[in-house]
């Protein structure tokens, strides 16, 4: 992740007027972790965390800024949605991120603190919640907000938890496990 390069990666490949032609016609955005920073007004790097010191120009959809730091926040974290559904995933970042925009927030953590930012008019939201479509009732009222009427429930975990179990069994059925245990701990 290198969200300036990422940035300067959308304004080399025309991708603004794009963005800004999907809001236009009503369309939503979503920014998770790097995607929310690049909403912003700005990301700063001053001490060169990704790359090179510096301050690239964000997309200038959501009224934040993000300051780069070494320190990276991970966290477990659950809470609500704007729209009141519970949500639950994790925080993985480097970045500080302040604003008047932070005022209408994307989420209300448990622990009393907001997380992200949602334009006014509803259209442009941005959070570090990663792991936030994991949650069914969560999916589905993101993807009513995205303009689904009537959304399909996944559940995630439950899916993720099938394909690991078939992972396990299709190693299981196709190598010696008790020879590979067999070898010695230099082997690996």
């Amino acid at each position: 992740k290198n969200v300036r390069k990422d940035l300067q990666w959308l304004a080399d490949n025309g991708w603004q007027p794009f963005l800004r032609q999907h809001l236009r016609y009503g369309g939503k955005l979503l920014g998770i972790c790097g995607g929310y920073q690049m909403l912003g007004n700005t990301v700063a790097d001053p001490q060169g965390v990704e790359d090179s010191a510096g301050v690239s120009q964000g997309l200038g959809l959501l009224d934040i800024e993000t300051v780069l730091q070494p320190q990276k926040q991970l966290e477990q974290v659950s809470g609500e949605l704007f729209s009141g559904e519970p949500v639950e995933g994790y925080e993985i970042h480097c970045g500080v991120t302040t604003g008047a925009g932070l005022q209408r927030h994307f989420v209300a953590l448990s622990d009393g603190a907001n997380d992200g930012a949602i334009s006014a008019d509803g259209q442009i939201a941005g959070t570090y919640l990663h792991g936030l479509f994991d949650t069914p009732v969560a999916l589905a009222a993101l993807l009513k907000w995205g303009g689904l009427s009537h959304p399909d429930s996944i559940d995630q975990k439950a899916l993720r938890e099938q394909a690991l179990n078939r992972l396990a069994d299709t190693v299981e059925e196709h190598l010696n496990l008790s020879a590979l245990f067999r070898l010695p701990e230099t082997a690996w």
